[in-house]
């Protein structure tokens, strides 16, 4: 089900929960969600459909791709850029890294780590900062 785009603040300032398999529906939500609005967003997490829970979702070459439970365990070669997002208006600049390597679980919740670079590392780190309750 597509779902209306949190603008709420508070709301997105709060760290997401732990996903845990009841979660698949919020998921698919999430997945929806992004396609439907694809022309002007690259990457969602859980809580910009209003669900607090630690789950991203995002292009990565021409694939579309979830994660619950994502974190950062390495990263290397910062920079500054300016992002936007649909849960906020205008860009922001932000500190982001070229390489990052992540830890998350697959929709059988089995763990992962694999290292994402450039445009990709970007759209995870800021999804991330979401499930942080950092608002940039």
């Amino acid at each position: 089900m597509i779902r209306e785009i949190c603008k709420d603040k508070t709301f997105l300032a709060q760290k997401a929960a732990p996903a845990t398999a009841a979660d698949l529906g919020v998921a698919q939500d999430l997945m929806e969600t992004l396609i439907a609005h694809k022309d002007g967003c690259v990457g969602m997490a859980a809580n910009m459909i209003g669900v607090n829970k630690r789950i991203i979702a995002f292009e990565n070459d021409g694939e579309y791709m979830v994660m619950f439970n994502p974190v950062i365990v390495k990263q290397s070669g910062a920079y500054e850029t300016d992002e936007g997002c649909l849960s906020l208006i205008g860009t922001r600049k932000t500190k982001r890294h070229k390489v990052i390597k992540v830890q998350w679980q697959n929709e059988k919740f089995q763990t992962r780590l694999k290292t994402f670079t450039g445009w990709t590392a970007e759209i995870i780190q800021h999804e991330i900062d979401h499930c942080e309750g950092i608002l940039i």
